[in-house]
């Protein structure tokens, strides 16, 4: 156990090869730069090493897997239990195969650029603008530029709560918009994702053309999670926020962006409670102006943080 002492949380750890850490600040962990500690944090070696610490972990430990952290509130108060991060190159493993694109979850979206242009692989392209990584693109259906990953993925390798793996099916996961009925209990270990032979030329024009319009027309440089709410049916988010005057509104260190004000901005002193609470707040004003129901695009995990007396 990576030459740890036993106590109360190693005691109920199994031996792996992989790494774990104690009260790891999960602040590094996500896009924002904001969020309490992993109660307990693990870094499996790869698929077998994951495999054996959930058919060997304590029944009431409970596990949450985290992707690339592009769309996540990570609360003040921290994660109990134990955080997984698919960090090791084991996981992020990318390759072409009877002419399907295999990738590891734990591939960075934008890692994708290089093979997607030099193989010429149409229809791909806009994996490369999503902030994160391969695996957390499923949970939510996450797309751009008028494509979803629901319509170039195929089927995807789980691991469920018992370690068992298995295939999993597009229709399996029933994709909606940014949803999909995803087992809370189950890990994406790979996804194998259809695409159209194009040149590579075409598509690396594609992916310009792309970079271009997100260099344009959303914030660089500074801390955000990417959309911040859901596109309500037959409305765009931005426009209702902008219209309730949601945009001029801050809470501490987090505010919306000048640039776009669907884009939820770290100026760098934010808390998750700041961020959650702008939320909120902009949520009451598009609802009190308007009469739509904003919902949450990025996700909200932990406990808020426990005031002393």
């Amino acid at each position: 156990m990576n030459g740890l002492q036993p106590d109360s949380k190693t005691s109920r750890l199994p031996n792996v090869r992989g790494e774990y850490k104690f009260s790891e600040s999960l602040k590094k962990y996500t896009w924002l730069n904001i969020g309490g500690p992993a109660e307990i944090m693990f870094f499996p070696e790869d698929a077998e090493d994951l495999r054996y610490f959930m058919q060997h972990k304590d029944a009431n430990l409970s596990a949450f897997v985290i992707g690339g952290g592009s769309n996540l509130l990570v609360r003040d108060g921290g994660i109990s239990g134990v955080v997984i991060k698919l960090k090791n190159q084991n996981f992020a493993q990318v390759s072409l195969q009877d002419n399907i694109l295999k990738c590891g979850a734990g591939a960075l979206n934008a890692s994708l650029k290089k093979i997607i242009t030099d193989n010429g692989l149409g229809g791909l392209e806009f994996l490369c603008s999503i902030p994160g990584s391969i695996g957390g693109l499923v949970r939510t259906n996450a797309g751009c530029f008028g494509k979803t990953l629901s319509d170039v993925l195929i089927s995807a390798q789980v691991m469920d709560c018992r370690g068992d793996i298995f295939t999993a099916r597009k229709d399996d996961f029933h994709f909606g918009y940014r949803h999909s009925n995803f087992p809370s209990d189950w890990i994406i270990l790979e996804v194998s994702l259809q695409f159209e032979q194009m040149s590579p030329e075409i598509v690396a024009a594609n992916v310009k053309e792309n970079d271009n319009y997100r260099q344009q027309h959303q914030p660089q440089g500074i801390r955000t999670a990417g959309s911040t709410f859901k596109n309500p049916m037959g409305y765009r988010a931005w426009e209702l926020i902008k219209n309730s005057g949601g945009n001029t509104i801050s809470v501490g260190g987090a505010r919306m962006s000048p640039q776009h004000c669907n884009f939820l901005e770290n100026d760098g002193t934010a808390t998750a409670a700041d961020v959650e609470n702008l939320g909120k707040k902009i949520i009451e004003s598009v609802k009190k102006q308007t009469g739509v129901d904003l919902e949450w695009e990025i996700k909200i995990v932990g406990q808020e943080q426990k005031i002393g007396r």
